[in-house]
């Protein structure tokens, strides 16, 4: 009996043993675990009231920025536009026409002509199914970010080309269609033959309180439980993108910066689905959305609720890899 228990004891020991490596290989591919860090150079950074100023415009004077509220859009795109020029952009506008409405895309380029061009996206439309919905964290927050990232590039210009993007038409009813305004600037980059070195995905940015939950118990034992981080998320094929990011980010300093690796099929709800199946690298630089935000696409998501200095850390991160 003694040696069957030293028997079952050794077998319950090497099991223990295989499933623990089993997981820390499984965090590791996941999480990317990493200690470098891009340094921030001396120079601008991002501001916590420029930022709020943006959120505070896109969630009340063009509220509700929704398909079905044009003129808003239009208002919107308008804003987002002279932002750009301020900066010093070459902006142009990308208008299309989706179910009978036009929409337009806003678009910001920094830096030289030639070279493979970095994008940047968020979109500034609205969730607005249900009612009236102010959109500050989805995707206000987002929005506001790709504007001071244009205010920091206009006082250091990147060595490569960047092209900033504002879309429009991410939420429903156009969401997982060729009518999404990502897909639209997408695909005239494709048929332009423009070399695209990657894209980043600005989708909700502002949210950093709370709980953090996970969609499964295996992520959460790999992940902290306080929502107080960004993430960097993207699948197998953008893993060297999403660990560059992330150690820009964590160079620029004032937030834990993690990284999610997995299927693309678990991370395609935002703008970047769309660089995917055209081939590009294209990473989500996110809060994590309803996982810690219980205002999501509700009327809580006002602009009292961001941490808009956060938020700031999270564009200082982004611009020090532009620029890297």
């Amino acid at each position: 009996m003694n040696g069957l228990l030293r028997s079952l004891r050794r077998v319950l020991i090497a099991l223990a043993v295989s499933v623990s490596l089993i997981f820390i290989l499984l965090a590791a591919v996941v999480r990317q675990p990493s200690i470098r860090r891009l340094a921030y150079p001396k120079g601008p950074r991002s501001s916590a009231g420029i930022l709020r100023r943006h959120v505070e415009f896109l969630t009340t004077t063009v509220r509700p920025r929704g398909a079905d509220q044009p003129e808003n859009l239009d208002r919107a795109a308008t804003y987002i536009g002279q932002r750009f020029r301020e900066a010093g952009a070459r902006v142009s506008e990308q208008p299309f026409t989706e179910r009978g409405r036009t929409y337009r895309n806003v678009i910001a380029d920094f830096g030289p002509l030639a070279g493979d061009k970095l994008i940047v996206g968020a979109h500034y439309d609205a969730f607005t199914s249900t009612g009236d919905l102010p959109g500050a964290d989805d995707n206000a927050s987002g929005t506001a970010g790709l504007l001071e990232l244009a205010r920091l590039l206009g006082v250091r210009a990147p060595q490569s080309p960047v092209e900033l993007v504002a879309f429009t038409t991410e939420e429903p009813p156009f969401f997982g269609s060729d009518e999404m305004g990502s897909a639209v600037h997408a695909a005239q980059l494709q048929r332009s033959g423009t070399r695209i070195s990657g894209m980043i995905c600005l989708e909700m940015i502002g949210y950093f309180h709370g709980q953090q939950t996970w969609s499964s118990p295996l992520l959460g034992m790999m992940y902290p439980s306080k929502g107080d981080f960004v993430a960097v998320t993207g699948g197998w094929p953008d893993r060297e993108l999403a660990r560059d990011v992330k150690a820009a980010m964590r160079g620029a300093g004032g937030l834990d910066v993690y990284s999610f690796t997995g299927p693309r099929e678990m991370l395609d709800a935002s703008d970047q689905r769309n660089y995917w199946s055209r081939g590009w690298r294209a990473v989500m630089v996110t809060d994590t959305a309803y996982l810690r935000n219980p205002n999501y696409h509700t009327k809580r998501d006002t602009s009292d609720t961001l941490d808009y200095e956060k938020t700031a850390r999270v564009v200082d991160g982004v611009f020090n890899y532009m620029i890297r």
